[in-house]
């Protein structure tokens, strides 16, 4: 423990407290390595009842999923997390300890207002920004989703809308009417899928619905439809989002990993970022499936080879 004024040493910060970042820290911790994981409390998926793909946790929440990795993490004495804590800034270290210096906000008793750490592990994932309909919120995470591989199952086979303003829409359609052969595509009044592409979604049996929206109908997290501006109402039980999605890192002072046009961090197949010792995991690094399975094994690579790196070795395993 530190007086407060100089920085406390480890050999990884982990910013962010999800799968990755718990992932991470498991792997870290047993490889015997002093972690302090920076976990601002405040998930992307809160609003989610139940999450899926995660084998063995089919259908868990991922509140739920998060309390089991944390009392997992509990028996590593070299791993610490502190709770409701942001990080200010990541910067290069002036000093001799560590490679960077970490600047956190925390409520946790008697942790140093800076960290000074070997490496840095980005686990932050994504912030999004859903389309300006008035109760989207209401219905979020329990009858209207983001991602069609996590939940599009529980919806099969009923009447769906896929609402967005993004080009992607078209993709998304196609992929979606794997599981729905009564799919609405609804643009809210941009003019993002061309004549083209809206007549091979015809020709698939997907709607367009390029009226703007005024509100989403239903009750208790259900939605029952989607109502436009000019008063219509189309019927639907449930559907998609295609929220607007942007990197949770503008923490970075002095440091400047490679990044795409999107802000995601620019990773190689290890988690490696283009600035040495800085590493990122899930969906904070150049966008890919988004569940949590995914993120948890890309935190779990990231760790092993951020352990490998740290030793001077490169080896397969």
């Amino acid at each position: 423990m530190t007086d407060g004024h100089c920085p406390a040493s480890v050999d990884v910060v982990i910013i962010g407290g999800g799968p990755a970042g718990l992932s991470a820290a498991l792997n870290l911790g047993r490889a015997r390595a002093s972690v302090v994981v920076v976990d601002a409390g405040r998930p992307r998926n809160a609003a989610t009842l139940r999450s899926h793909g995660f084998l063995t946790r089919d259908g868990i929440s991922p509140i739920e999923l998060r309390k089991l990795a944390r009392a997992e993490l509990q028996q590593y004495p070299n791993v610490r997390i502190l709770d409701r804590a942001r990080v200010g800034a990541v910067r290069p270290a002036l000093g001799p300890d560590g490679r960077f210096e970490v600047a956190v906000t925390t409520r946790t008793p008697g942790e140093p207002p800076v960290l000074a750490a070997e490496t840095v592990l980005v686990a932050t994932g994504l912030g999004e920004t859903l389309p300006a309909i008035p109760s989207i919120r209401s219905f979020y995470g329990m009858s209207m989703f983001s991602c069609a591989a996590c939940d599009a199952w529980e919806l099969q086979d009923k009447p769906l809308a896929l609402i967005g303003e993004t080009p992607d829409l078209p993709d998304r359609a196609r992929l979606l009417a794997r599981w729905t052969n009564d799919l609405t595509v609804f643009t809210n009044g941009t003019d993002v899928v061309d004549a083209v592409a809206e007549a091979e979604l015809a020709a698939s049996g997907i709607a367009v619905e390029r009226r703007a929206i005024d509100d989403l109908e239903g009750e208790k997290g259900a939605v029952s439809g989607v109502r436009l501006a000019d008063g219509s109402v189309i019927p639907v039980a449930g559907g998609f989002v295609r929220p607007v999605w942007h990197a949770a890192a503008d923490f970075f002072d002095g440091v400047d990993p490679d990044r795409d046009l999107d802000g995601h961090l620019i990773v190689d197949g290890s988690g490696r970022t283009s600035v040495p010792g800085l590493y990122a995991a899930g969906d904070a690094a150049a966008p890919g499936p988004q569940q949590l399975i995914v993120a948890a094994g890309q935190g779990a690579r990231a760790a092993a080879v951020l352990v490998h790196d740290l030793v001077g070795v490169r080896t397969s395993h």
